[in-house]
């Protein structure tokens, strides 16, 4: 089983690959790879037409931004026809997470880029003489790398952050999904943007590997930890910055006091929306003892009423990326071999010829498994009992990621407290899979999941480098500290340190 085939992988000539639908396995399209000196020609002319983007401002940019708007709202049907063909994601899924935080991320960024990024003159606590004056300035060309498991919207939102803040664009998809990257780059065209401000260079990790190495100005990347490591590498080295978001293993705490419907009904869509193929997936469940048969037991209940498919009203779609089923069946074996029980699920589904895994439910796991350790990426709920809440965020930092995580309490001051202490960039208090979609919110991981953050204003702030200008108020003929140093001076100086810090009037002036 497999949905990306390579027809011909000689370096002397054009590498190229055919896509399958992971659905039915049944052929799509056949690609080409861009040559690194495609990917290079790609960058000159975003970096070209970038000038003229800068140049227009930021109401102009608003305007085009809300053209794309218009024509991603003119042609969503065909924009959602193109990402099932090639996820086979259900329709209630490429509605929800792919087109619905297309379109608000487009509206959020142009309405909002010119207040976050407009220039600030901020008031200075000691040199009164002068004015100081923040610029916010883009950075030139962005280099997007993106994944398969939302291919839309992960390659979209960025793009639209880098636009909103005047850069140029160039995005490499995840060879699994290049026709869904190709629409951006679609989607921007047909808005009247420059021409080669957005353009989309299709290929796998070595297409990947020559955009970091193309002179782009900043990455921003999506995917596996190993991968993220390297582009570090490579940016460190150019050193141009790089927003790497790699993953996690989210934990779910429930406490003794939650409402257990609700949260059972949570651990089901937060461990099996997109067949469990999100970064933020809930990937391992501490639950109190004194809760933990009713939870089961309802997540159990839950599970069982999961439609699997493709398209119309299934729940659960197939996997994308036939490698990674074999990381869930690696999983579960791992976890049966150590004394895991499977309650519902634990196969492939007998039914579909495409890369479709059960919805699984295991009980009896510890940290010695696969399952409670390593990204699974999968259909997989795997739910530890704890004695306390102690004992349930004590295991939920034992991990070496660190991207998101969830918390159960109807005491929602106790939530927040238990979620403030988890290791992790995000949380969440009686909900889960919300934060990308929240525009405002940060998004970003520690530890292994991940450094820097996007969306919201400190997102639309990274694609820009702040310029410092520091303005003279007054014209004097000179300034204190300028040349001839005297014995004078070290007098004042000696007096200004002892009376602006050592004293209470000063330091309250200070």
């Amino acid at each position: 089983m497999a949905i990306v085939e390579w027809l011909s992988d000689a370096p002397a000539e054009p590498r190229r690959w055919q896509t399958r639908s992971p659905a039915t396995l049944e052929p799509l399209e056949s690609w080409e790879a861009a040559r690194p000196e495609d990917v290079r020609a790609a960058v000159e002319r975003a970096r070209k037409a970038q000038r003229e983007w800068a140049a227009a401002g930021f109401a102009e940019r608003a305007r085009r931004l809300r053209r794309a708007l218009r024509v991603l709202l003119a042609r969503e049907a065909e924009f959602a026809a193109t990402i099932e063909r090639e996820t086979g994601k259900p329709a209630v899924e490429i509605l929800s997470s792919e087109l619905l935080p297309a379109a608000d991320a487009i509206e959020f960024y142009a309405k909002r880029a010119k207040r976050v990024l407009a220039d600030r003159t901020l008031p200075l606590h000691l040199l009164k003489s002068k004015k100081l004056k923040l610029v916010y300035k883009p950075l030139g060309v962005v280099g997007i790398i993106t994944p398969w498991n939302f291919p839309f919207i992960l390659a979209l939102n960025p793009t639209v952050q880098a636009l909103a803040a005047g850069n140029g664009v160039v995005l490499k998809p995840s060879e699994a999904t290049p026709a869904t990257g190709r629409l951006v780059e679609a989607l921007f065209r047909e808005a009247g943007l420059p021409d080669g401000l957005v353009a989309c260079a299709v290929g796998d990790g070595a297409t990947g590997a020559a955009l970091v190495e193309a002179g782009v100005d900043k990455v921003s990347f999506t995917g596996s930890e190993r991968t993220g490591r390297k582009i570090a590498e490579a940016c460190g080295r150019a050193l141009i910055p790089c927003t790497l978001e790699l993953g996690g293993k989210d934990p779910m705490i429930v406490c003794a006091d939650a409402d257990v419907e609700r949260a059972a009904a949570g651990a089901v869509y937060g461990a099996f929306a997109n067949a469990g193929q999100v970064c933020v997936s809930t990937e391992r469940v501490y639950v109190v003892d004194a809760v933990a048969d009713e939870f089961v037991r309802r997540v159990v209940e839950h599970t069982g009423r999961l439609r699997q498919g493709s398209g119309g009203e299934a729940d659960v779609g197939p996997m994308i990326w036939a490698p990674q089923l074999d990381v869930v069946e690696r999983h579960v074996e791992d976890a049966r071999r150590r004394g895991a029980h499977v309650l519902t699920g634990g196969r492939r589904n007998p039914r579909y010829e495409g890369l479709y895994y059960e919805p699984t439910v295991l009980v009896d796991v510890d940290h010695d498994m696969l399952v409670m350790r390593e990204e699974s990426f999968g259909p997989l709920l795997p739910i530890m009992r704890v004695r306390d809440e102690a004992e349930a965020l004590r295991l939920a930092n034992d991990s070496g990621y660190g991207l998101n995580a969830s918390v159960w309490s109807r005491d929602k001051r106790r939530g927040a407290e238990l979620a403030r202490a988890i290791e992790s960039g995000c949380a969440v208090v009686n909900d889960c899979l919300v934060t990308y979609g929240i525009a405002e919110s940060p998004f970003g991981g520690v530890k292994a999941s991940g450094i820097g953050r996007v969306n919201g204003d400190m997102g639309l702030k990274g694609y820009c480098h702040v310029q410092s200008i520091v303005v003279d108020r007054f014209g004097a003929k000179s300034e204190l500290l300028w040349f001839p140093y005297e014995a004078r001076k070290v007098r004042w100086l000696r007096r200004l340190l002892h009376f602006v810090w050592g004293t209470p009037i000063g330091r309250w002036l200070s």
